[in-house]
């Protein structure tokens, strides 16, 4: 029989207020929304887009004159563009150059400009619109009640975290030896599932505040066919699994400072701002996984923790603590590594 895929702790969590900042923003956003959307995208003939590559220029082009902000799976507008397409046209992003000059359908290119359309006057994530993300090149389904995950953590579990076969050096031995796994703010479930994959002898338990965002999460699970080995905990971090150890923790939590909050792009401000919000300087979350996880790890456990631009706050707040800054294609020094026995004795609740 099946694992119960969702379980609720009894104390709920408080609610706070927004921040001036944020909301502000959030009335910055909409007034240049509302501005875009009485704007009108030049009109298309039937026959003046054919191919894929034809949409894929169209759509980079107006992009690019919106001046939009990329940054929930793709990096540029190019690659967007191709994203979109390729979404729309049930096609994977990897199969784009085998279908690059391919005809497209009427039906299809209205679906295409349609979301083209609604990217550049909403700007809303391209995520949202197609429902669609992909990580380590798996699909996983996406809404507005989940932040769109661009996490570094799954292509560090295939560099470091994959014994001898591994790109870089190896933080475990064998992950074959790995019997329980922890996800701290899994918002749709994809880190933790990517986990699943990479330790297939290892228990999954993911965790997330948000109800909302679990069940995104429940979807996912279930898409993946991982409803018995992979468990979801509402609660507030630790809180819902009373004293269980884990083998590995790995956390994508909340680390935008107060700064960084005020300046998000408009495509941030869609999703749920409190998978952002790591308080003044980023670490309010941060901290409380630091000094807690200690109780919850295997002696020869650790934790893997990503904190953006937040290396510099993290080391000034822990200059006690070897870290392990760990680098990826597309990052340096955004995630981190701590053995379990550097965090033992913590002791924080």
């Amino acid at each position: 029989m099946a694992r119960k895929t969702v379980k609720t702790v009894a104390k709920k969590a408080s609610k706070t207020p927004a921040k001036k900042t944020t909301a502000k923003a959030k009335t910055n956003a909409k007034a240049s929304v509302k501005k875009l959307a009485a704007a009108t995208l030049p009109k298309i003939g039937a026959s003046e887009l054919v191919t894929l590559l034809d949409y894929v220029r169209y759509a980079t082009s107006r992009f690019i004159e919106a001046k939009l902000a990329f940054a929930h799976g793709t990096t540029d507008p190019v690659s967007e563009a191709a994203f979109i397409v390729c979404e729309l046209l049930h096609l994977h992003p990897d199969q784009f150059e085998s279908f690059a000059m391919a005809r497209v359908t009427v039906a299809e290119g209205k679906k295409i400009l349609d979301v083209i359309h609604r990217r550049v006057t909403t700007r809303k994530p391209a995520a949202y619109l197609v429902n669609k993300i992909y990580m380590r090149g798996l699909p996983f389904y996406v809404d507005e009640r989940t932040i769109v995950p661009r996490s570094f953590i799954g292509e560090l579990l295939d560099t470091h975290f994959a014994g001898d076969d591994g790109e870089g050096a190896s933080l475990i031995d064998d992950p074959m030896e790995v019997e329980s796994v922890l996800d701290l703010c899994t918002g749709s479930g994809c880190i933790a599932i990517l986990a699943a994959q990479s330790f297939p002898n290892a228990q999954v338990d993911a965790v997330d505040l948000s109800p909302a965002a679990l069940a995104v999460a429940m979807r996912n699970v279930i898409d993946y066919g991982l409803d018995e080995r992979l468990t979801l905990y509402k609660g507030d971090l630790f809180e819902p699994l009373g004293d269980t150890t884990y083998d590995l923790i790995i956390t994508n939590p909340p680390y935008v400072d107060a700064q960084g909050m005020a300046d998000l792009p408009d495509e941030c401000l869609a999703e749920p701002s409190m998978a952002f919000d790591g308080g003044f300087d980023g670490l309010d979350i941060v901290r409380k996984i630091i000094d807690q996880a200690g109780n919850h790890l295997n002696p020869h456990g650790g934790l893997l923790c990503e904190v953006g631009r937040g290396r510099d706050n993290v080391d000034a707040a822990f200059p006690d603590l070897p870290l392990i800054w760990l680098d990826t294609e597309d990052s340096e020094g955004e995630v981190f590594w701590i053995s379990a026995a550097a965090l033992q004795g913590r002791g924080g609740v």
